[in-house]
């Protein structure tokens, strides 16, 4: 069996693994709609398996987390890997800080989530996980002071942690998403070597 960067293994036989990707695509859907104590018994529902199929696959809702989140943290390292060929870096730096303040804030409760899996002895994989976002979010910096369109004091660790603090500010306002948007527009403004105009 391959294993996934939650460590639970993708399920070899053929109707299985059909049952685990439509479980994890109704937890996708559910965990963003509801957040992540959204109802497991529902997913399974939703997925059109019976409970047991889901606890077989994933015995504890976190690690139905966890094999989401790891889905989507390697989706956002695949695409910061992209953006390093785009030319102009505070756009591809722009483009990558949004896509991780819209995962931070489609999982709702999530940060909690992580925060036990780490005190429950998963502090191994979710510090794998920020390395691989830190990894890639700091070469998107690191290209935009060295084309000197982001200030170079700006330090990398402060401006990636905004992006849940940005997160955590917008998410319980009536449109998260617009508010996420203007708050990183005023934080970027900020590091940029020139401003843009309103």
């Amino acid at each position: 069996m391959r294993e996934t960067l939650s460590g639970t293994a993708r399920p070899r036989r053929a109707d299985a693994r059909r049952n685990y990707e439509r479980l994890l695509d109704q937890a996708r859907i559910a965990f963003a709609e509801h957040g992540v104590d959204a109802s497991l018994d529902d997913i399974a529902r939703r997925a059109g398996v019976a409970s047991g199929t889901l606890y077989r696959h994933f015995p504890t809702r976190l690690d139905l987390i966890e094999a989401v989140l790891g889905e989507r943290v390697a989706e956002l390292t695949q695409l910061g890997h992209r953006l390093t060929a785009e030319p102009d870096t505070v756009a591809a730096l722009t483009t990558w800080l949004r896509a991780a303040i819209d995962h931070a804030l489609t999982f709702r409760g999530l940060s909690a989530a992580i925060m036990n899996s780490a005190i429950d002895g998963g502090a191994e994989l979710v510090s794998a996980w920020h390395a691989d976002t830190f990894a890639v979010g700091s070469a998107l910096l690191d290209r935009a002071k060295q084309a000197e369109t982001i200030a170079p004091s700006a330090q990398n660790y402060d401006v990636l942690r905004m992006i849940g603090a940005i997160a955590w500010a917008a998410q319980d306002t009536p449109n998260p998403a617009e508010r996420a948007d203007r708050l990183l527009d005023l934080f970027l403004n900020g590091l940029r070597t020139t401003p843009s105009k309103p």
